[in-house]
């Protein structure tokens, strides 16, 4: 069999799933003592296949790859093809093990057993499946030209239109761009606040704490409205970081007593070792750090467990709170928050809740899972219906976050001030 080389030129434009069948290609003499899996990222819901995601999986090889282990191919449509050397079969194992955690929540891994039912990989001995893992990349490989075509296309066509509508890709130029105008930019407008309140049967909501955000679709429209700023999601990563910082910066220097204390706000792990938490740190009076929450996302705590555990060590040592954000209520029975070291955990809403309530036998699994993770620590955040807090009040919850508490604390409001003015004259 021929085998076919690509120049430079053509490598570096070559698709993932060609440079794939180059590499099954030089394989054919050398098929002893290599294995191949095959992770199904693409059969994940949509809230667990964004490109953060990929890119955290993807580099959960990285060590192996370094290492001359094997080769990794991600496949365009999000799925990873790892080909390796045999003696690596454990580090492997280890590997999918800690994605199976990853996606835990899943409900592609719900029914997915390993070595009885699996769902979420795919397994070659190289020797004995090569014709059939080559032929179904030379299909992937076919499919993706095709598509790569449709796609050129339509660019060249639509290229006009879509840079008026706001799809202008995130390039490093672009991204620079945006930072040089971050670090003039008055952010201070474009933060937004959402309150986390004590609900308890019919009483009126208390306040607990105020979570800070900014919001990035206001953020593009007051910067670059034409931008699509989740177009490169390694960029996009680079973009949140920077503007991490310029929040903790805003932060130290704003003069609002409101954000002194009790408030919390959703930051990156790399973030907490950088020289801008140092001075937000510097800032903030030892008697409020204890009533300020860190929130880190599911996935980025994940994405390097090491990372996470000193940053963790580092910010509870100044007094700071941390709060696991993004959990399902599938998740949460994989992710411990006391092994983990966390203070508080955020359970998101979902759709699926009140079918789950009405059902005893899970509404009670539901509401031991939570006692086990103690309610008190628990905020259900993305609560936009009355609906949503009495489910969470009938698990046992008490700490609300979401539009429906933001409304609620609005009407109070107006209420007592009509009842001023109506006491004035």
């Amino acid at each position: 069999m021929a085998l076919p080389i690509l120049d430079s030129a053509k490598r570096a434009q070559a698709s993932q799933e060609s440079l794939l069948v180059d590499y099954l290609f030089r394989l054919e003499n050398f098929k002893k003592g290599r294995r191949a899996i095959r992770i199904y990222l693409s059969k994940l819901e949509a809230q667990n296949r964004r490109t953060q995601h990929i890119r955290a999986a993807a580099s959960s090889f990285d060590v192996m790859v370094k290492r001359g282990d094997g080769q990794l191919f991600s496949l365009g449509n999000g799925d990873l093809i790892f080909v390796f050397k045999t003696e690596a079969d454990d580090d492997v194992q280890a590997v999918i093990a800690r994605l199976r955690f990853m996606f835990s929540d899943d409900s592609l891994l719900l029914d997915d057993i390993p070595g009885v039912r699996e769902q979420f990989c795919a397994r070659y001995e190289i020797a004995r499946d090569y014709e059939q893992l080559l032929a179904e990349a030379q299909i992937m490989a076919e499919e993706e030209e095709k598509k790569r075509k449709v796609s050129e296309a339509a660019n060249q066509q639509f290229a006009a239109p879509q840079a008026r509508q706001g799809g202008i890709p995130l390039t490093p130029e672009l991204l620079g761009k945006i930072e040089d105008a971050l670090s003039q930019a008055d952010l201070s407008n474009l933060v937004r606040r959402q309150s986390v309140c004590a609900i308890v049967g019919k009483a009126a909501p208390q306040h607990v704490s105020t979570e800070l955000f900014v919001s990035i679709a206001d953020l593009r429209q007051t910067l670059i409205p034409n931008a699509n700023f989740t177009s490169s999601p390694w960029l996009f990563q680079h973009l949140t970081e920077t503007l991490d910082r310029r929040v903790l910066s805003l932060l130290s220097k704003n003069d609002d007593r409101s954000l002194t204390q009790d408030f919390s706000v959703n930051l990156n792990v790399s973030t907490l070792m950088s020289q801008e938490f140092l001075k937000f740190d510097d800032n903030v009076r030892s008697a409020s750090r204890g009533t300020i929450v860190i929130e880190l996302q599911k996935t980025d705590i994940f994405y390097d467990l090491s990372a996470f555990m000193f940053a963790r060590d580092f910010v509870h040592e100044r007094g700071y709170r941390i709060c696991i954000d993004g959990l399902t209520h599938q998740a949460m029975r994989f992710i411990d928050r006391a092994k983990l070291g966390a203070d508080l955990i955020k359970l998101v809403w979902s759709p699926d809740l009140p079918e789950i309530v009405e059902n005893e036998a899970e509404r009670e699994r539901l509401a031991q899972l939570i006692i086990e993770r103690s309610p008190g620590r628990i905020i259900m955040c993305r609560c936009d219906t009355v609906e949503a807090i009495q489910i969470g009040q009938s698990l046992g919850l008490t700490l609300f976050q979401g539009r429906y508490v933001d409304q609620r604390l609005y009407d109070i409001t107006q209420q007592g001030l009509r009842a001023k003015r109506l006491g004035r004259r």
